[in-house]
């Protein structure tokens, strides 16, 4: 059985100075490429999701109209497809990416399992055909698309453990419920301690 890392939207767009900025959202970018240096070779299979949204129309009420955004379920204009808002963070080292993942194509998705491959793939067919077990998640946003991924692996029967240390969220309050919420539903949590390493629930050690 295999293990992979599933790096939720490191984005420019999620990042300082981004459309949706998370204070925090470049250093995340920069600890994750860190993390992979060391520990790239321990997983079986490596994916990177990102938001890919149409360039017009509202993406099913995704993007606000008129009234302006809620923050909640409508939000402003974002990682349009083919923009520089789109892009991974240039702090985020892909080399070791093998699967990239495009979600929000003219619909509303916060789940990286809502999302297909390069050839339409969806992603639990992926980690179905690479007989993943175990995801462990990092990326942004914690209270959001960390969140929604992680539950969604979850429900899927996979073992998913939330790297507390490779996540970043807009609301403090908000990203510690989701990581309740992760853990309530059977999922885990927990820093990665890179320097030291740590055991993995199932006996892995990072």
């Amino acid at each position: 059985m295999a293990r992979a890392l599933l790096i939720i939207d490191v984005q420019n767009d999620f990042t300082e100075g981004g459309a949706l900025a998370v204070d925090g959202g470049a250093a995340v970018a920069g600890r994750i490429t860190a993390f992979l240096r060391r520990h790239a070779d321990e997983y079986d299979l490596v994916v990177a999701s990102r938001d890919w949204h149409d360039a017009t129309g509202d993406n099913g009420g995704h993007f606000a109209g008129p009234d302006g955004p809620d923050f909640r379920t409508t939000w402003p204009v974002h990682c349009v497809a083919d923009t520089p808002g789109a892009e991974y963070h240039p702090a985020l080292d892909l080399s070791a990416v093998d699967v990239h993942v495009r979600k929000g194509q003219g619909e509303p998705a916060y789940s990286a399992f809502e999302g297909t491959t390069d050839t339409g793939a969806d992603l639990v067919d992926v980690f179905f055909d690479r007989e993943v077990h175990a995801v462990d998640v990092v990326g942004i946003a914690t209270d959001h698309c960390v969140r929604a991924s992680a539950l969604d692996g979850v429900h899927a029967g996979l073992d998913v453990f939330v790297y507390e240390d490779l996540v970043v969220g807009v609301d403090r309050a908000a990203s510690e419920a989701a990581l309740e919420e992760v853990r309530d539903e059977g999922g885990h949590t927990g820093r990665s301690d890179m320097d030291e390493g740590r055991q993995r629930p199932g006996g892995a050690v990072l």
